[in-house]
C-alpha cells in the first residue's frame, strides 16, 4: 500500500516523518516538547518546516471526517484547531497495516486544561475555564455543530486577558447541522456536565484542584452559565409601543457580551401595541473585530476589549476625542502599544502573547501606581514588569510544567468508565 498525504498545502518534509513507525515509537528528534492533554489515541507533537503539527494516530475513516468538519469550522470561523492533513496507507517495514494519521496545527499559547493546573492558579481557575468552554459550546450550537464529547480534555485554552478563550480540538464526533432542536442541545450539556464532574474528580485526587473546588457543583456551571447566555442571544423579548429603546438597549447588551447582531425580527402585534424583537443572526467576536478594523491587532475578544479601553483612555488623556477613530488608534498602536512590546528582550517573547502581555502590563501598572500613591507611566510599568514578573512566567509556546499524560489519573468504582479524548 503507497502512502497517500491529503492536504490542502502539502509539505514535502511530510515525508521525512518516521510514518513507517508506531507514532508511540517515534524518536525524540522529531518531537516537540510540549503539554499534552488526555487522549484515547497516541498523540505527538512534532517540528516541521519551521511549525509545531499535532498528530494524532486514528482510523483512516475518522481521520478523514474530522479533518473535514475541522476545515469546514474553521470556515464558518469557529474557535478550533486547524486541520493540516491526514496520512494514509501506513505500513511497518515488515508489511503490518497502520493506522492513518490526522495532522493538526498547534495552537500557539494554547494549553490542555491539566497543564493549567499543573500551575499555581488562582482560584477560581475552574469556573474560568468552564465559563470559556460555555460559550465556545453557544458558538458551536449556533453554527448547528453538535459536538457528542464535550469536555475539558477535548478543548484547549489561551490566556484572554484574566479570563480564558475555548477552542475545539477534537471534533471526532461531532455533526455538523442546518441547526440543532433543544433535545440535542440538551444531550450535549448533559454530556459536558457529566465529563467536567469526572475529569475534575481526577484533578482532586491527583492532588491539583483547591479543596474548596467542588467537581459536582463547579460541572453544573457550564449548564447554568450556558442557558443564561443561549437566553440573551436567542430569546423572543416583548415590550410596549413606547418603549422602542430596549431595541438599542438588547443590543448594547449583546456587543457587552462579546456578539454582534447582524440582523433582528421585529413585529407588532395586531392592535400595534406590543413589539416583539428576537436576533436572528448572532456573531461573535465584537470587540476583537473592532480592534482588528482599528489596528490590525488579530487578538481574543476580552484581550480586544481591554486594549480598546485602553486605546479610550489614551485617546481621552490626549484631548483627542472629536478626532478620526482610525488616526487615534494609529498613534496608540504606534506610541504606546508597539513600544512596550519592543521593551520585552528576544529570549523573552514566548513566555506570552503580545495582547496578553499588553494586559498584564497594564495590570502591573495599576498595581505600582496603587503602592505609589500616583501614576505611573507605561515606560516605567513595562521595564519594572520585564525585570522583575516576565522572567518568572512560564513558557507558554514551549515547554510548560510536567508532562500531563503523566498525571495520575484515578478511577473511581462508583462510575462506569467514561470515553475521553
Amino acid at each position: 500500500m503507497a502512502l497517500q498525504i491529503t492536504a490542502a498545502r502539502p509539505d514535502p518534509a511530510l515525508l521525512d516523518l518516521p510514518w513507517s513507525v508506531p507514532l508511540e515509537e517515534w524518536p525524540e528528534d522529531v518531537l516537540a516538547a510540549l503539554p499534552r492533554g488526555i487522549s484515547r489515541h497516541v498523540v505527538r507533537f512534532v517540528k516541521l518546516s519551521g511549525r509545531v503539527l499535532a498528530v494524532k494516530e486514528i482510523s483512516e475513516d475518522l481521520a478523514r471526517r474530522e479533518y473535514n468538519l475541522l476545515r469546514l469550522l474553521t470556515r464558518l470561523d469557529q474557535p478550533c484547531v486547524e486541520a493540516f492533513g491526514v496520512i494514509s496507507g501506513r505500513t511497518t517495514p515488515d508489511g503490518e497495516e497502520l493506522d492513518a494519521c490526522l495532522i493538526t496545527r498547534h495552537l500557539q499559547f494554547s494549553l490542555p486544561y491539566r497543564a493549567l493546573f499543573s500551575q499555581t492558579l488562582r482560584k477560581d481557575t475552574a469556573q474560568r475555564l468552564i465559563d470559556a468552554l460555555a460559550v465556545l459550546l453557544v458558538r458551536l450550537h449556533l453554527t448547528g455543530f453538535w459536538w457528542g464529547d464535550v469536555s475539558l480534555s477535548n478543548t484547549l485554552f489561551r490566556r484572554d486577558a484574566g479570563a480564558f478563550a475555548a477552542y475545539l480540538v477534537d471534533a471526532e464526533t461531532g455533526e455538523l447541522r442546518d441547526s440543532l432542536s433543544d433535545g440535542q442541545r440538551e444531550h450535549d450539556l448533559e454530556i459536558a456536565r457529566v465529563n467536567i464532574a469526572g475529569e475534575l474528580m481526577d484533578l482532586s485526587a491527583g492532588g491539583f484542584l483547591p479543596e474548596s473546588v467542588d467537581p459536582v457543583d463547579t460541572s453544573q456551571r457550564i449548564v447554568d452559565r450556558y442557558r443564561d447566555l443561549w437566553r440573551e442571544l436567542t430569546e423572543l423579548e416583548r415590550f410596549e409601543q413606547g418603549d422602542r429603546w430596549r431595541v438599542d438597549e438588547r443590543i448594547r447588551r449583546l456587543n457587552e457580551l462579546g456578539f454582534d447582531v447582524d440582523e433582528l425580527a421585529i413585529s407588532t402585534d395586531i392592535g400595534g401595541t406590543q413589539i416583539q424583537i428576537q436576533p436572528k443572526v448572532v456573531d461573535a467576536g465584537h470587540h476583537s473585530r473592532r480592534l482588528l478594523r482599528l489596528t490590525g491587532l488579530d487578538v481574543e475578544e476580552n484581550q480586544a476589549r481591554r486594549l480598546l479601553n485602553d486605546l479610550d483612555a489614551y485617546r481621552a488623556a490626549t484631548d483627542r476625542q472629536g478626532d478620526d477613530e482610525e488616526i487615534v488608534a494609529h498613534d496608540w498602536l504606534s506610541r504606546v502599544y508597539e513600544p512596550v512590546q519592543r521593551e520585552v528582550p528576544r529570549d523573552l517573547t514566548h513566555k506570552l502573547e503580545p495582547a496578553e502581555l499588553f494586559h498584564e502590563v497594564l495590570e502591573h501598572r495599576w498595581y505600582m501606581s496603587e503602592r505609589s500613591g500616583h501614576d505611573v507611566s507605561i515606560e516605567a510599568a513595562i521595564k519594572d514588569y520585564v525585570a522583575h514578573v516576565l522572567p518568572g512566567k512560564p513558557d507558554e509556546s514551549a515547554v510548560l510544567g510536567v508532562d500531563t499524560v503523566e498525571m495520575p489519573i484515578i478511577a473511581r468504582v462508583s462510575e462506569p468508565p467514561r470515553r475521553r479524548r
